[in-house]
């Protein structure tokens, strides 16, 4: 190593390796590293100039010293070097995103929004306990720290494919410690009266309208995911659920007249399923709510799970001074009958329609 002076203070040189100075003020990095990349003429004084390349910043002289050896041993793409997380989001995007389904690209958005302190750091300067705090301090339930990780893994895989960081650690993230946890449990109440109205402001949004359709039979989130057009009957303004948690669950359910063009436009998609992903496929729980059932509870500024929907529906029939009996068959509640009410009742559609129509 040798010094020169100069008006901003000493230059420190490394032979053949570049060289690094302090700038004036007082900067938490006031070490400049950079290193001699070519030569021009200055068109001012005719004379030649040295083309220099930053190479970073530093605390310390020693610091200096070290980053100018090590880019020497191991040269890296500087650019490369400064890009941030956003950046490296937008790049990855851009080439999967055109290979994934619609449902897949928001679950991967949602995901990406609970990065936001993340956004301006330099992606190949996080560290393992930066991915852990967003991890952490999301306040996401077990299911969604699942796809958050993977979106973890995507980044790091990319990013190691381009040269842009040095070690992937995301796979060390730790979300095992949450699983029995859920930061987002809230006790189950029904849609009140002014966020139903704002549902049906919205009506237009094909997904509140699934959120309307569910208020409005009462059945389970996992029973309409479930339901394929083939069980649905149009003319006869009912649906059969053929598949549910309970006993109780397989039944006839009635379509009230307030959403019966909503079901009518989802049937005439002519997909297997009645409510399905932008590609036609059937809904995981965790990919409708994360994409679909999330965004229309941030558009009426709500905080209520699917199975709310259920409780509304029976606060709305009870409201209405529809019979006990007649709640039980159209929402099919597990071990809420009596022995006379499951053998001896026998309730027919049309009465269902007249229930439901009421509210």
């Amino acid at each position: 190593d040798f010094c020169l002076s100069r008006g901003l203070g000493d230059v420190y040189k490394r032979q053949g390796m570049g060289s690094y100075y302090k700038l004036s003020g007082n900067r938490r990095k006031p070490f400049i590293v950079r290193k001699t990349v070519g030569w021009d003429i200055d068109p001012v004084t005719g004379r030649r100039k040295q083309l220099y390349l930053t190479i970073g910043y530093a605390a310390t002289q020693q610091e200096a010293s070290k980053m100018l050896e090590e880019f020497n041993e191991n040269p890296y793409n500087i650019q490369a070097s400064k890009i941030t997380f956003a950046e490296v989001y937008e790049k990855w995007s851009k080439e999967k995103f055109p290979t994934i389904s619609d449902s897949n690209i928001k679950g991967y958005m949602a995901s990406y929004k609970c990065c936001e302190s993340l956004y301006d750091r330099i992606f190949k300067e996080i560290k393992l306990v930066d991915l852990q705090r967003v991890i952490d301090t999301c306040g996401k339930n077990y299911p969604t720290l699942r796809k958050l990780r993977v979106l973890f893994n995507q980044l790091y895989e990319y990013a190691m494919k381009y040269e842009l960081c040095n070690k992937d650690y995301s796979q060390y993230v730790d979300i095992a410690k949450h699983k029995d946890k859920n930061p987002n449990k809230t006790d189950r109440s029904p849609f009140s009266k002014e966020e139903i109205s704002s549902l049906w402001v919205q009506k237009n949004n094909r997904y509140v309208q699934v959120v309307l359709m569910l208020i409005y039979s009462g059945v389970r989130i996992s029973e309409l995911l479930n339901l394929k057009c083939e069980n649905v009957n149009l003319e006869e303004h009912c649906f059969d659920v053929i598949k549910s948690k309970t006993e109780n669950g397989i039944r006839k359910v009635p379509i009230a007249d307030k959403v019966y063009d909503f079901w009518v436009k989802w049937y005439n998609e002519k997909s297997e399923f009645l409510v399905h992903a932008d590609d036609g496929k059937k809904f995981t729980y965790t990919n409708y709510c994360d994409s679909y059932w999330d965004p229309v509870m941030e558009l009426i500024d709500a905080a209520h799970k699917p199975h709310d929907t259920r409780h509304t529906c029976i606060s709305m029939l009870t409201e209405k001074e529809v019979s006990p009996t007649i709640i039980k068959k159209i929402i099919g509640h597990s071990g809420a009958m009596s022995l006379t009410e499951r053998v001896y009742t026998h309730v027919n559609v049309q009465e269902l329609l007249d229930a439901i129509n009421k509210i």
